[in-house]
C-alpha cells in the first residue's frame, strides 16, 4: 500500500489567508491536530495546534502569524511503512501526500492510517494473537515459524519491538487459530516466555491489538 491511496479527503487544506481561529476550529471539528497550509494551490507547510495557541491574537492570518512552518510530507509513491515513520520522526496527526513535483494531493492521517492496516488482509483473517519475550541473541524468526507450524497453525503477520534500555524483543504474532492452547506449550517447552495471548476474544480484543501495534510503530 502507498501513500496515494491513503489520502482522505475528509481533511481539507487551509489558505495562507485564513486566520488562526479558523485552523483552530476545523482541527476541533476534524479531530486533528496538525493542517497542511496552501499558498496558490502550492504547499507551504503544516500549521499545528499548539504553535497556534502560542501566538498572542489568533485571529491573525496564518501568513501574519508564522513566516515559516514545518514542510514535513511523503511522496505519492512512498510505501505505507514510510508514512508512519515520517509520522513517528515529525510526531504529527496529518501528513501531506504531493506528486513528484511537489504538487499537493491531499493527506492522510493516523485514523486513516490504523484503518487501512486494520483492513489488510490478515488483520481481517480470524485467529489469535500471542506476545513473545525474546532476547535479541536468541531471536530467531525461522525457529518462531517451525514451532508454530508444527502445531499445524500459520503466521499471518508479526511485529517486533525493540527497547533501547533493553536486550529483550517483544515478538507480536497473529495465528490462523483461535485456540492457542497447544502452541502456548510448545513455546514454553522450547523455555520461550509467552507475555499475552488473546484467543477466541471479542472484536474489541483484536481491535486492541491493532491499536497496540500500530502505537509501538510509532514510538519505536
Amino acid at each position: 500500500m502507498i501513500a496515494i491511496d491513503l489520502i482522505t479527503y475528509e481533511i481539507p487544506p487551509l489558505v495562507h489567508t485564513d486566520t488562526g481561529e479558523k485552523a483552530l476550529s476545523w482541527m476541533d471539528e476534524f479531530k486533528v491536530s496538525h493542517l497542511p497550509v496552501l499558498k496558490s494551490g502550492n504547499f507551504v507547510g503544516l500549521v499545528s495546534e499548539t504553535h497556534i495557541l502560542d501566538k498572542m491574537n489568533p485571529s491573525e492570518n496564518l501568513d501574519v502569524l508564522f513566516q515559516h512552518l514545518p514542510r514535513p510530507f511523503v511522496f505519492s509513491n512512498a510505501h505505507l511503512f514510510e508514512v508512519l515513520s515520517k509520522i513517528s520522526e515529525y510526531k504529527i496527526s496529518v501528513i501531506p501526500i504531493l506528486d513528484e513535483n511537489e504538487q499537493y494531493l491531499g493527506c492522510t492521517s493516523i485514523f486513516q492510517l490504523m484503518t487501512s492496516i486494520a483492513e489488510t488482509s490478515s488483520m481481517k483473517e480470524k485467529g489469535g494473537i500471542l506476545v513473545l519475550e525474546v532476547n535479541q541473541l536468541d531471536y530467531s524468526m525461522a525457529q518462531i515459524g517451525q514451532i508454530v507450524e508444527s502445531n499445524d497453525a500459520k503466521i499471518l503477520s508479526s511485529s517486533i519491538l525493540s527497547n533501547a534500555t533493553s536486550t529483550e524483543l517483544d515478538i507480536t504474532l497473529k495465528i490462523n487459530q483461535e485456540d492457542l492452547t497447544r502452541i502456548i506449550r510448545t513455546f514454553e517447552r522450547y523455555d520461550y516466555v509467552v507475555k499475552a495471548s488473546y484467543q477466541k476474544g471479542s472484536g474489541a480484543e483484536d481491535l486492541q491489538w491493532r491499536y497496540d501495534v500500530l502505537m509501538n510503530y510509532l514510538n519505536f
